[in-house]
């Protein structure tokens, strides 16, 4: 079936380049359009309502008609000379609120959206200001200001900063300063504040990959092609991404689209670099043969071994599914959906492309028209097979060592922290100087009474002195009823940090403890609140990794089995990737949480490593697994052909392990925590999965084993040449890979 379809797409290259261009642009308009629209921002939606925190924010939107998509900033009002508030300040203060809740505030045009304008939602509005407190030395008042929509579209963010604008303006004519800080607020000043940064990083990424790719093929087309090409199959993935979501309902998370960006760029180049090394590999065996041919033959070889390293990939994400945390049991799929998009592709558009380029694919250099040298390669592939013990040994001591890191290793639940020098950041600061740190981003605790009963301030008092005796709790807010009078909530201001394991600790004991004791008889409490939601978090995805490794494990060995036709080497794989996993996350651990003294890791770091580095490194290892076998398939000794399979693939992986380390690596320079801890720990696993586990580690077992690796059904048993079959060479067999007469030393191949 792969052969039938790479055939096709060679045969009709041009009609598959028309199809892939037209379709994959307006796919990417569309879903670059409509992508916000199927997005949440709100971490406690992806819980389960058997959660505590979620049950609590299920009383929120049912009682008190808190919207999901509700964003609350905390504006700061203050004298610009810096004395203290009067009664005339404070009179002022509100007057000036209350004009701003009165006025519209119209959402921007965005130039760059040309036609699709009709496509952005709207999100022009009232916003909705009420009053807070007052510091205790009356610097400050704060105000508590609603505005309705995802944070991340830019179309909303464009709105706040209308508001922004229109605030400070408003409160300068009566001599004050302003400031705003928490939700929405520290989104834009921390897009604001990395937005060079994001383009310098873009560009430095985009020329890595090209100046790789020019220094592998000495090609400028060989260099750009694949880019481009990746570019338009993203688009198109990502588009069926936002239908999909749109079709069924679901929500995603707003990192998903970043998340799969940088997957298809990553893997999407890979399998690319794949089918030039073969396409280019099979130019050199057969100089006279059409370019259409020469195609077809390369990715109908290759195109197996990218086919099994894709459904690797997706059958790992696809796991995810089973997950009870929503933001995993969504993500899972929109990668595996994404996956499935680039594999189509690298099975149509990329045959396509080589078909119609051809030779020229390579151009300006010549070195289709000699013999390679031996090269660096083919002497790693010489010493991998003379000292196979010594590099198992040597690859086993370094991922062992890396993965002891992992002792004392702390989970680090809290939201990925901006940077610390933005407005919205300075705000905050100014704020905990006077008032408790949880002021911003309260503790709700929420309460509804069951039949519908009415609730009274005397059934919520106790609940409240008890609550303001709980060691940790700074103040309590006085109690709010709905319209029914049927639910209540109380607003609980936490001393330490609502982000901080302090806080959360606090929320999951001493609050929680405090409010199943003292709620109102015949009624229901639950804890919300970004502290009661992260401990929830942590709960849910213990449980989840349980779950999602062992079946993603199955199913990876399972293909894995299918692939090699083999029990035993499916099996060096698996423990191969394992070791790299736990490297990974020990060295993780050892730098972010040992040396820069972190709190810990990021909480989604163990799944996503385990997804995208057993996943995406797996890859690297099908292909050497592949080529070993190839090779073994011809009669003689097993160990010259392990130097072979190593000579030939090893640039491959090599260059895509460089690719797709600095597509990852591209996150570590985010001023979010988080977010860096996942660019350096995916890169570095990358590095190991590619230049450790897949050029070192497996090939040396293999040349220890021979081909017993392959039990029970052993390759090159039958004495044919399946070299000629696999190139399509029907000319005289090489006698140094048939094995009739011993190689050179250090030389295990006369032609790349």
């Amino acid at each position: 079936m792969i052969r039938a379809l790479t055939g096709f797409s060679t045969r009709n290259a041009w009609k598959v380049i028309a199809v892939w261009s037209v379709v994959g642009v307006l796919l990417a308009i569309v879903g670059q359009a409509l992508i916000y629209r199927v997005t949440q921002t709100q971490t406690g939606d992806f819980l389960p309502r058997t959660y505590d925190s979620a049950a609590a924010l299920k009383i929120a939107e049912e009682e008190f008609g808190e919207k999901p998509d509700a964003n609350t900033v905390t504006l700061l009002v203050a004298r610009s000379d810096g004395e203290r508030l009067t009664a005339a300040d404070r009179r002022r203060i509100g007057e000036q609120a209350d004009d701003l809740g009165k006025r519209r505030v119209t959402m921007p045009k965005d130039e760059d959206a040309g036609p699709m304008e009709f496509l952005r939602e709207d999100h022009s509005q009232t916003p909705r200001l009420s009053p807070g407190m007052v510091a205790p030395d009356r610097t400050f008042e704060l105000v508590s200001v609603k505005l309705t929509g995802n944070s991340s579209d830019p179309g909303l963010q464009d709105v706040f900063r209308e508001l922004r604008d229109e605030a400070e303006a408003a409160f300068g004519r009566v001599g004050m300063r302003t400031g705003f800080t928490g939700g929405i607020a520290d989104t834009v000043d921390t897009a604001d504040a990395e937005e060079n940064a994001t383009k310098i990083t873009g560009i430095l990424t985009f020329g890595l990959i090209v100046l790789l790719n020019v220094l592998v093929f000495r090609s400028v087309m060989a260099a750009i092609v694949p880019l481009i090409a990746v570019a338009v199959i993203g688009g198109a993935a990502a588009g069926v991404v936002v239908g999909f979501a749109l079709l069924t309902g679901v929500k995603l998370d707003t990192s998903t689209p970043q998340l799969i960006n940088v997957v298809l760029l990553g893997i999407g180049i890979d399998y690319f670099l794949f089918l030039l090394f073969r396409f280019r590999e099979q130019l050199r065996a057969r100089p006279g043969q059409h370019r259409r041919d020469a195609a077809a033959e390369a990715t109908g070889r290759v195109g197996t071994a990218i086919t099994s390293a894709a459904l690797t990939i997706v059958a790992a994400f696809a796991t995810l599914g089973v997950a009870s945390f929503g933001q995993f049991r969504v993500l899972g799929p929109a990668i595996a959906v994404s996956v499935l998009v680039m594999l189509l592709a690298s099975l149509t558009l990329m045959p396509a492309l080589l078909a119609v380029t051809g030779r020229a694919m390579f151009w300006p250099s010549r070195s289709l028209r000699r013999t390679p040298k031996e090269g660096s390669a083919g002497r790693f592939g010489a010493l991998v097979a003379r000292r196979p013990v010594t590099l198992v040994l040597a690859s086993v001591a370094l991922l062992g060592a890396l993965a002891a890191g992992m002792a004392g290793m702390k989970m680090n639940y809290g939201q990925s922290a901006g940077p610390d020098d933005t407005p919205a950041a300075k705000t905050s600061a100014e704020m905990s100087r006077a008032l408790p740190a949880g002021v911003s981003d309260p503790t709700t605790v929420y309460i509804r009474a069951k039949g519908g009963a009415e609730l009274t301030r005397a059934d919520t008092h106790g609940l409240t002195r008890a609550l303001a005796r709980v060691k940790g709790v700074g103040k309590v807010g006085a109690t709010t009823f709905d319209k029914d009078h049927d639910a209540a909530r109380i607003d609980v201001y936490l001393s330490a940090d609502p982000q901080s394991q302090k806080a959360r600790d606090l929320v999951t004991g001493p609050v929680r403890d405090t409010v199943a004791e003292h709620r109102p008889d015949g009624s229901e409490a639950h804890v919300g609140g970004t502290p009661a939601i992260f401990a929830d978090v942590s709960e849910a995805v213990d449980k989840d990794l349980r779950v999602v490794f062992p079946v993603a494990a199955v199913l990876i060995a399972l293909i894995l089995f299918l692939l090699l036709r083999s029990l035993l080497a499916p099996v060096i794989l698996m423990i191969s990737v394992g070791l790299g996993f736990a490297a990974t996350l020990g060295a993780s651990t050892l730098v972010f949480q040992h040396l820069l003294g972190k709190p810990g890791v990021d909480f989604t770091l163990p799944l996503v490593l385990f997804l995208f580095v057993v996943a995406l490194g797996t890859d690297y290892n099908i292909l050497i697994s592949d080529r070993i076998r190839e090779e073994m398939e011809d009669p003689g000794p097993a160990r010259p052909a392990v130097a072979r399979a190593v000579r030939h693939t090893a640039p491959a992986i090599a260059t895509a392990g460089l690719v797709l380390a600095g597509s990852f690596g591209s996150l570590a320079v985010s001023r979010s925590p988080g977010t860096q801890q996942i660019g350096f720990a995916t890169a570095l696993g990358i590095m190991l999965s590619a230049f450790v586990l897949s050029v070192v580690l497996v090939p040396a077992l293999a040349a220890l084993l021979g081909r017993g690796i392959w039990w029970p059904i052993r390759p090159g048993r039958a004495g044919r040449h399946s070299s000629a079959r696999h190139t399509g060479y029907a000319g005289p067999v090489d006698p140094v890979r048939a094995g009739h007469v011993p190689p050179p030393p250090g030389v295990f191949s006369v032609r790349e």
